[in-house]
């Protein structure tokens, strides 16, 4: 008899249009090894609350998010897709979190400590967000979380939360452990900076020719030398070394022409895609979306039925 597979839990904000940085963060890593896992794949949307506004965008975002996951080759018959807010076990389980650990604790997250110092407002989502993310990945007893190497403390203060529950109450709780891509690291957007879309940096996943284009001809010329840095370390999410050293020997110094090249190549990479996902319809989200709830749920009732019970109100 085999072993059961190992859970493995991933997902994005719903905070705006996908772009580049998504797809070889997230997306990519999590269609190489989905099918190896028991898998689940959230739409983060209670999380993009701590920065978006307008609820006929977030309507909006959840629909295209999903849209993408399906477009780039997810097979939601064999993972589990579904959005964080149709399950209410992760706004419960998260204030049981709140409840464990200290204000001195979460001043310390990168992610809370990063915005503030770029003047994004500190709302208390914003604060606890590390304690909802702990909740996403423990109802569902999660092995393992892929994540970029910048994003390695999310996971060691989900374990943190784990460890104070399961020393305060009841050995209940699973400590996930990560999977580092490190082959991705982080994809830089057209200023230099982390790709983000928070950023307005972003080369988008899923847009037109003339988007990418314009996109792309925008990236920051960073190099003094024959070889533009930035251009080339994004075309090399595309093609080999081997591969792009003829392509930037054969046209040292002219950065315009290697923009074009860099271009064609994303264009060539994202039509077929782009093809698929225009396909899928509305409906065959939300069909998506009932089915990934009800298997969701299914998982984690359980797990906050010892919660409730361990810590005495049920």
């Amino acid at each position: 008899m085999s072993e059961p597979k190992k859970r493995l839990l991933t997902g994005l904000q719903s905070s705006g249009d996908l772009h580049i940085g998504n797809y070889f963060g997230a997306l990519k890593p999590f269609l190489d090894m989905y099918q190896e896992y028991d898998s689940l794949l959230m739409v983060a949307d209670y999380h993009a609350l701590t920065s978006l506004r307008d609820a006929d965008v977030m309507r909006r975002n959840t629909v295209n998010v999903v849209k993408d996951y399906l477009a780039v080759g997810v097979d939601p018959k064999k993972c589990i897709v579904f959005r964080q807010s149709d399950n209410q076990d992760h706004m419960e389980l998260a204030w049981v979190y709140n409840c464990l650990v200290t204000v001195p604790f979460l001043q310390l997250a990168h992610s809370y400590k990063d915005k503030v110092a770029k003047g994004i407002e500190a709302n208390a989502g914003l604060f606890t967000y590390p304690m909802l993310q702990a909740a996403d990945i423990t109802l569902y007893d999660t092995d393992v979380v892929p994540v970029g190497e910048d994003q390695r403390q999310h996971l060691e203060y989900t374990r943190e939360a784990v460890g104070k529950f399961n020393r305060a109450y009841a050995e209940i709780l699973k400590e996930p452990k990560e999977i580092i891509l490190d082959a991705v690291g982080i994809v830089p957007g057209i200023d230099g900076n982390k790709m983000a879309k928070s950023a307005g940096n972003g080369i988008p996943l899923f847009g037109t020719t003339e988007e990418i284009e314009n996109a792309v001809m925008k990236i920051v010329t960073d190099s003094d030398g024959e070889k533009p840095e930035l251009v080339y370390n994004i075309h090399r999410l595309l093609k080999s070394e081997e591969e792009l050293e003829k392509i930037y020997r054969d046209n040292a110094g002219r950065y315009g022409d290697l923009k074009k090249i860099l271009a064609a190549d994303l264009e060539s990479f994202i039509a077929p895609m782009r093809e698929v996902r225009n396909q899928i319809t509305d409906a065959d989200v939300a069909e998506v979306l009932e089915d990934g709830a009800a298997r969701a749920r299914e998982i984690s009732n359980k797990t906050m039925k010892k919660v409730r019970q361990a810590i005495g109100i049920a």
